[in-house]
């Protein structure tokens, strides 16, 4: 999956440290990225690249984290136009490009600079924060109030009945992901795991389930979600009754007929799922 980047290692303990111009910086505009491509293969500009155009730039860098004992930063507030071979990337191209480990830096770092951005002003008294010197949060000078970033909690859920697996694409005004994918959906407050996977395949599908069993989970910074896996099966009656408002389709498919179009095995916990099922893993 995209965060398992050994043997890269990837340190996300926040540090109130200095860029050096041989540390690698993240520049995001607008959901994009800036990077080069060649064949699928992505670099991203060093700070001293950008320093060539950009002198300053250096005062307005901002610490994310580190691969390899290198630093990562962004560049809040500041805009910077595609120069050399570098040109911005949709996000969402982060999917399909490599080497693995640089899309994961690409999509976690726009998760850390989106929240930095929604956190820039206090939820309390509207005071514009501040960033704390020793953890990773922002403080508001005026009240206090100490923000912390946004990670939602969310369910991916494998429902088997014997040889079938029900798989879901979700509808056009919901989402923009057209593949087949597994039930999925966020956690509420004051609700557990295992009552979110009841009430996600209720409301999506119409079915009761039974022997919730945990599988795995992972962080998926495009949604700003940490996912986690679960396997059930179908309790009673397997008939579907789907919300067309937020799905296109919901179908069975026995392991000798798994549709090709479906989620990347080796990027998303959704596809790993449903080729664990394929194989007889699940």
């Amino acid at each position: 999956m995209i965060q398992d980047i050994k043997p890269h290692k990837y340190t996300v303990a926040y540090q109130n440290v200095k860029a050096k111009e041989n540390d690698c910086l993240l520049i995001y505009r607008d959901g994009n990225i800036l990077c080069q491509e060649s064949q699928g293969q992505i670099v991203y500009p060093l700070i001293e690249d950008v320093m060539e155009k950009y002198p300053d730039i250096l005062s307005g860098v901002r610490y994310l984290f580190e691969i390899d004992g290198r630093g990562y930063f962004d560049l809040p507030g500041k805009e910077v136009e595609p120069f050399l071979n570098y040109r911005y990337l949709p996000k969402e191209e982060l999917r399909r490009v490599r080497p693995m480990w640089k899309a994961f830096a690409g999509i976690t770092g726009f998760q850390m600079q989106e929240w930095y951005g929604n956190a820039r002003f206090c939820g309390r008294c509207g005071k514009e924060m501040k960033h704390h010197l020793k953890e990773r949060a922002m403080v508001c000078p005026l009240c206090g109030h100490i923000s912390y970033p946004q990670i939602c909690p969310s369910v991916i859920v494998a429902i088997t009945d014997k040889d079938r697996i029900l798989l879901t694409k979700y509808a056009s005004g919901h989402s923009s992901f057209k593949r087949y994918a597994l039930v999925a959906g966020y956690s509420e407050v004051g609700e557990s795991l295992e009552d979110t996977v009841r009430r996600e395949v209720m409301e999506e599908v119409g079915l009761r389930v039974k022997n919730i069993r945990y599988y795995k989970s992972q962080p998926w910074s495009f949604s700003g979600a940490l996912l986690a896996g679960f396997v059930c099966e179908v309790e009673g009656s397997s008939s579907i009754f789907m919300d067309d408002e937020e799905l296109s389709a919901a179908e069975w498919f026995g392991r000798d007929n798994m549709p090709k179009d479906r989620s990347q095995t080796d990027i998303s916990l959704t596809g790993e799922m449903m080729q664990a099922f394929e194989d007889g893993l699940l």
